[in-house]
């Protein structure tokens, strides 16, 4: 059986670039030990978004979608011992077992957690005024645009905005693969924000496609 391109290049880059973290794989086996969905980023997206935060120097990251702690991990990182990281995430169990992992990893001090739909949320942090200079948004993609605008008002200025999952397999550029249910909404998404005034993006085809985006205020 001949190995979907997209797959093969990934797997490429993480042989290559992705050394074997013990603390990555306790938290994957734990996912799959609670029974939850293996969605975490790709060892290499992971190492993206740690090396995104140092370059960029953000402290105060906001992430949507927590599942089991992997992102997290990966985002606590990149700020090391000075940074926050706030969490959302729809599901109690996830978000306990996210905790455990980032208290495993060292960051229990750094890092909260608000459980519920992350649209609600996202109005009570928008209603505090607070704000971030870091977003990851690797949740329900049916809202994704929403966040997204959410995002923008929660934003320090040259805040950067990351986007997990914009190229749906690779469905969204190549009709010869299969598609998923989010394919059409991604391929719209994709639009939207490459034509945003608010935004500079760009899309970077490593694990499942992240687009990087720094707010222009």
């Amino acid at each position: 059986m001949v190995m979907n391109p997209m797959k093969q290049i990934n797997h490429y880059i993480d042989s290559l670039f992705s050394n074997h973290d013990e603390l990555l794989e306790a938290v994957l086996f734990s996912i799959r030990e609670n029974g939850m969905r293996s969605m975490s980023v790709s060892p290499s997206s992971g190492k993206l978004l740690s090396m995104l935060i140092k370059i960029s120097g953000a402290k105060n990251v906001l992430e949507i979608g927590a599942l089991g702690g992997y992102s997290g991990i990966c985002l606590a990182r990149g700020f090391g011992s000075d940074g926050t990281l706030t969490s959302l995430e729809l599901e109690e169990k996830y978000a306990e077992l996210a905790y455990s992992n980032l208290l495993k990893a060292g960051f229990a001090k750094q890092v909260s957690y608000l459980t519920g739909p992350a649209l609600q949320s996202l109005e009570t942090l928008v209603s505090k005024n607070q704000k971030f200079d870091f977003f990851f948004i690797d949740a329900d993609k049916e809202n994704y645009g929403n966040y997204l605008n959410h995002c923008i008002t929660l934003a320090e200025p040259s805040a950067l905005i990351v986007i997990d999952n914009v190229l749906a397999g690779g469905s969204v550029a190549d009709d010869a693969v299969a598609p998923k249910r989010y394919t059409e909404f991604m391929k719209e998404f994709n639009e939207m924000v490459a034509n945003n005034p608010q935004l500079e993006s760009v899309l970077i085809p490593i694990g499942d496609g992240m687009t990087v985006s720094r707010v222009k205020k």
